[in-house]
């Protein structure tokens, strides 16, 4: 059988054509799978998508009418597909329950660092042999208060670098992680964590539940001089009450890895196209903002693991077995 991978970067090619060999045979696309690009799958039975990949009801319905019976999502979340949709069509999903938590614990980290100390300012600073310190004060962490939204384990491996840092640590969610508390973290009222937290990381799935979980009166009750860390899902933020909280100079830095409005934008070059998104246009002029395109994850390590799991769902479901990873299973 013949697997169809659509949104596939330049580095996960090779990775993706690697692991398949021996099992299936695998054409990889760059174009990522929405309504206008879903036609292309007709005659394949089985599919693997990005996580910007483009699910809905009519794009599963599309992929059925063309013969495709299994989607095999190369992300954790799936926020992006709808799953009674697809169990009505008779259509399998798995997803990748797990990868390198540290992957994106440490590109959190990396954001952090990186508007605390000013450092894309200063790296552009110094292309123009520009080495004044004006406005690049930074922070130490030592001795501050981290707050973790969210203690599974990648907001687990966040804490554990925060301390190593020597920071107090303060944690959310709706069940505590005891290998967070031996690290003395105590758990709190959202507010609470807000308004008492010296860095604020993100680190919980999208749901209807969590959709804007950080929203206007959220982002109020939030220290003036605090840092906001966002490596998780973009509609956790209200960014609409961000860029107004921004405008009035709060915050001494932002640092967003994903956004609410990404697909369509993120994994492609806009670069000589006008941005048609103007809260996104107005996000990235603050000068205490870093935005980067979804990229917490891409590392070797998390990557070639969630190519492994892919590629072991896809064998599950030609040879009849269900896994954690099945989110609709094999009618």
């Amino acid at each position: 059988m013949e697997i169809l991978a659509f949104g596939v970067q330049a580095d996960e090619k090779p990775l993706i054509e690697r692991a398949f060999a021996g099992h299936h045979e695998v054409r990889c696309l760059d174009v990522f799978l929405n309504e206008d690009t879903a036609p292309i799958a007709a005659g394949y039975e089985a599919i693997s998508t990005s996580v910007n990949a483009d699910l809905g009801a009519r794009v599963l319905e599309l992929l059925a009418a063309g013969g495709t019976r299994m989607v095999a999502q190369r992300s954790t979340g799936f926020n992006n597909i709808d799953l009674d949709v697809a169990e009505r069509l008779g259509m399998t999903v798995a997803r990748v329950s797990y990868y390198s938590p540290y992957a994106v614990a440490e590109f959190a980290w990396a954001l952090a660092m990186a508007v605390n100390r000013r450092i894309v300012r200063a790296s552009t600073r110094t292309r123009d042999f520009d080495f004044r310190l004006d406005g690049l004060m930074g922070r130490d962490m030592h001795g501050r208060t981290a707050g973790v939204l969210g203690t599974g384990k990648i907001g687990e491996a966040f804490a554990r670098i925060a301390h190593g840092f020597g920071m107090r640590l303060l944690g959310w969610d709706v069940a505590e992680n005891p290998a967070c508390m031996e690290l003395g973290m105590r758990y709190v009222p959202k507010d609470q964590l807000l308004a008492d937290s010296d860095l604020v990381s993100l680190h919980v799935p999208l749901m209807p539940e969590t959709q804007h979980l950080i929203d206007g009166p959220a982002l109020k009750a939030m220290r003036d001089d605090a840092i906001l860390v966002n490596s998780s899902r973009g509609g956790l933020i209200d960014t609409a009450a961000l860029v107004a909280e921004l405008r009035e100079g709060r915050f001494t830095g932002v640092g967003l890895d994903v956004y609410e409005a990404e697909a369509g934008l993120f994994f492609l070059d806009k670069s000589l196209q006008a941005i048609e998104d103007d809260v996104l246009a107005r996000l990235v002029t603050f000068p205490n903002v870093l935005v980067t395109s979804h990229q917490a994850y891409y590392t070797v390590d998390a990557v070639g693991q969630i190519v492994d799991a892919t590629v072991q769902n896809v064998l599950d479901y030609t040879e009849g077995r269900r896994s954690k990873n099945v989110l609709v299973p094999r009618s």
